[in-house]
């Protein structure tokens, strides 16, 4: 048959069942009369019994909700406040704060950082009153919906999520290890790991906050956050003034995070082209902060470039729906 005639024959078929279901649809409403039609057209067929199928609507990508964004962010926070309660105290937080839906974790690693400059000391002890204190308050948000801290990585030995960063990086060789509690370098370039992180994971999920008050909680939490990394690259700039391996292990773990979160080059070191020149803030030419997706994150923290649901500082994955890093 001529394709001119079967497609003639095809339209008079879906057109006269249309007209017969037409009081349906009237009451169905546009989605029902929508799916309606799609239906029918799939029923249609030619005089010789030949089948003309829909090509079947792909079902949409279900958006998080205002309470799966929150336990997102809630996972990140646990792994921020459990570093720096650890390098600033040598102690987690409290067991008060661990529980929720899901499995409960353990934290692996971590211990106090045996501080030499005061000033990085106290840096250390305010992030981490910080840290805990966004656990708290998310904690808090979600009520029962919080969910639990899953298993943390915080080992800098030779099995430790660190030394896999490190190596990944070329910090460290293959056989080598990185120890953030070694000294307050370290420190720093493991907070260094984190905070850009942090700041480009809820830049990028705000957009999915729709309730005002959340939205808001997050604006603010994304700015402690940008204060933060503010603070850690600014004296790891400052450091580096004297010890230059410092910018250059920066850029190295800058690099190492693009390598993860995508093809497009967005993550920035503390040195700018010019290397005497500082580059505080990692911004675009308007001088606005980049977005990661939690897919992106996600695989930074599970440092894998393949999607996958763990790995890296979450051996176990996280806790909650959002959950799968989307692979490069």
């Amino acid at each position: 048959m001529h394709t001119t005639q079967v497609l003639s024959e095809v339209l008079a078929a879906a057109e006269r069942r249309r007209h017969e279901r037409r009081a349906f649809l009237r009451t169905a409403g546009a989605a029902a009369a929508t799916a309606g039609v799609a239906g029918l057209l799939a029923g249609c067929k030619d005089d010789h019994n030949n089948d003309y199928p829909a090509t079947p609507f792909p079902p949409p990508a279900p958006t998080p909700s205002d309470a799966d964004v929150l336990n997102f962010a809630l996972n990140l926070e646990y792994l921020e406040a459990q570093f720096y309660a650890y390098a600033a105290t040598g102690a987690g937080l409290p067991s008060s704060q661990l529980g929720g839906t899901g499995t409960q974790g353990t934290v692996t690693g971590g211990r106090r950082v045996n501080f030499s400059d005061p000033v990085v000391a106290q840096y250390a002890r305010e992030i981490a009153a910080d840290e805990a204190a966004h656990v708290a308050f998310l904690r808090t948000a979600l009520g029962s919906s919080a969910v639990a801290m899953p298993s943390i990585n915080l080992d800098g030995g030779a099995s430790g999520a660190f030394t896999a960063a490190a190596r990944a990086a070329g910090v460290v060789g293959a056989s080598g290890t990185f120890d953030p509690y070694a000294s307050d370098e370290n420190f720093l370039l493991g907070a260094f790991i984190f905070e850009d992180v942090g700041v480009t994971a809820y830049k990028g999920a705000s957009p999915l906050v729709t309730h005002k008050t959340y939205l808001e909680a997050a604006a603010g939490i994304l700015a402690a956050e940008a204060y933060h990394a503010g603070l850690v690259r600014t004296v790891l700039y400052a450091k580096g003034l004297a010890t230059p391996s410092l910018r250059t292990i920066a850029g190295q773990i800058s690099d190492a995070r693009d390598s993860l979160d995508g093809t497009t080059d967005l993550d920035q070191g503390i040195v700018g082209s010019d290397s005497t020149v500082s580059n505080i803030v990692p911004a675009d030419a308007n001088g606005i902060a980049f977005s990661r997706t939690p897919g992106q994150v996600l695989n930074i923290v599970y440092l894998s470039a393949s999607a996958t649901t763990s790995g890296g500082f979450f051996p176990s994955g996280v806790n909650g729906t959002v959950r799968t890093s989307s692979g490069v």
